[in-house]
């Protein structure tokens, strides 16, 4: 994946969870650092449409 689809949430919230899941990373801090995406920007983005990242889940729900 060359770049996070930022404009779209669904496909957002499924990429990260994707990368996260089959373990390509394994922190939310390793995706935006490769991505270049400010993570609290990003939660509260997400936050705003609902989604809450769960540390201990690894993902976003």
């Amino acid at each position: 994946m060359d770049h996070l689809p930022l404009n779209d949430t669904p496909m957002l919230v499924s990429a990260i969870n994707f990368l996260l899941r089959d373990e390509e990373f394994d922190t939310l801090d390793e995706i935006c650092f490769h991505f270049n995406v400010n993570r609290d920007e990003l939660e509260q983005r997400l936050a705003s449409e609902g989604f809450q990242y769960s540390e201990e889940q690894k993902r976003f729900i």
